[in-house]
C-alpha cells in the first residue's frame, strides 16, 4: 500500500511540475504549482509528518500559492504592455542599489547575529526541558530557530523572488499572444 501511495503521489508531484514549467497561462501554472505541492503534502502523510503535511497545505498551497495568483490579477494577464518604455527613467539603477543594499545588511546582520541565534537555540533547550511538551515541536523549534535559522531566512528571500518572477513573467510584450 505503501509503494502504491508513493507512486501515485510522485506522479501527482511530477504532472504538477511539468505543468508549472510548460503552462503559458500563469493562473494555469500557479494551479500546476498546487497539484505539486499537494502531492508534497501526501508524501508527510506517508511518512506520519502530519504537522509538515498541514503547514505544506495551509501555507504553501494555500497562502503562498493565493500570493502568487494575487500578484497575477493584480498585474492584468489579459492587458498586453509595452516594455521598451519604463515610466521611471532611473528605477533600474535604484532597484539595483536597493537590492545590493538590502543583500549587505543582509549578509551584516546574518555575520554579527550567529552568537545571538546561538543563544537563542540554548533558551529553548532550556525553556522545553522544564516543560513536559511534545519533544517533536521541541526539536522542531531547535531546528528551525537555531541550527537552520540561516536557512529558514533564505527561503523567505526565495520567496520574495518568486514574487518578482511572477511579476516579471505574468507581464507580456505588447503585440505578444499568449
Amino acid at each position: 500500500m505503501e509503494l502504491v501511495v508513493f507512486v501515485l503521489a510522485s506522479a501527482m508531484m511530477l504532472v504538477g511540475a511539468l505543468g508549472v514549467v510548460t503552462r503559458s497561462n500563469p493562473v494555469h501554472a500557479a494551479l500546476s504549482l498546487v497539484l505539486t505541492l499537494f502531492g508534497v503534502a501526501v508524501h508527510f502523510v506517508a511518512l506520519e509528518a502530519y504537522f509538515l503535511a498541514a503547514v505544506q497545505i495551509i501555507v504553501y498551497a494555500g497562502a503562498i500559492v493565493v500570493l502568487f495568483l494575487f500578484v497575477i490579477m493584480l498585474l492584468g494577464v489579459d492587458k498586453a504592455e509595452n516594455l521598451g518604455t519604463e515610466p521611471l527613467i532611473a528605477q533600474r539603477w535604484l532597484a539595483g542599489v536597493a537590492g545590493l543594499g538590502l543583500l549587505g545588511l543582509l549578509v551584516v546582520a546574518v555575520s554579527r547575529g550567529a552568537d545571538a541565534l546561538i543563544t537563542r537555540a540554548e533558551g529553548l533547550d532550556t525553556a522545553a526541558n522544564g516543560a513536559t511538551g511534545d519533544a517533536n515541536i521541541q526539536q522542531l523549534a531547535r531546528s528551525v530557530f537555531g541550527d537552520y535559522v540561516v536557512a529558514f531566512e533564505l527561503t523567505s528571500v526565495l520567496l520574495v523572488v518568486a514574487v518578482v518572477g511572477t511579476v516579471l513573467l505574468a507581464r507580456r510584450r505588447a503585440g505578444v499572444e499568449a
